[in-house]
């Protein structure tokens, strides 16, 4: 699970579009979905685009076998984190906690569309289960 920038605020930062469940909260959900799952789940969070890259590279030589990425507001023009998300042969879900396509025009538009399997938005925490759910079934399906 790939946190991208600001999601260390969470709890804090605008509660109407966010939620105020902290970063922490989500990760504890998504350890347990895990177990339930039978899966491990690593997260990371980073405010640092390199820092984020540097994982995705790393997650590549560890054979991970999916990606979670809430890239935040990279997702809008990180062409160097969707550069390295396309080194990755696993599937890779992007989501997002509000709908994207319901906000601001900027945000409409991600960079990672084209190379993900998939995208989720709109559903708060349940867009995070959702997307391990979904990362769970594409990888059991790619073995």
């Amino acid at each position: 699970m790939l946190h991208g920038i600001n999601h260390n605020m969470f709890g804090k930062r605008d509660p109407k579009q966010y939620g105020t469940m902290t970063l922490a909260e989500i990760d504890a959900q998504l350890q347990a979905l895990g177990k339930e799952l039978g899966a491990e789940v690593e997260s990371f969070q980073t405010n640092r685009e390199g820092a984020m890259c540097e994982r995705i590279h790393r997650g590549f030589v560890e054979g991970v076998d999916a990606v979670l990425i809430n890239a935040g507001a990279w997702t809008h023009y990180s062409y160097g984190i969707r550069d390295a998300l396309a080194i990755l042969t696993v599937p890779v879900v992007e989501l997002h906690m509000s709908n994207i396509h319901a906000r601001e025009k900027f945000r409409h538009h991600s960079v990672f569309a084209e190379i993900v399997k998939g995208q989720i938005c709109g559903f708060g925490l349940e867009s995070y289960l959702l997307g391990l759910r979904a990362a769970v079934s594409a990888a059991s399906r790619a073995q």
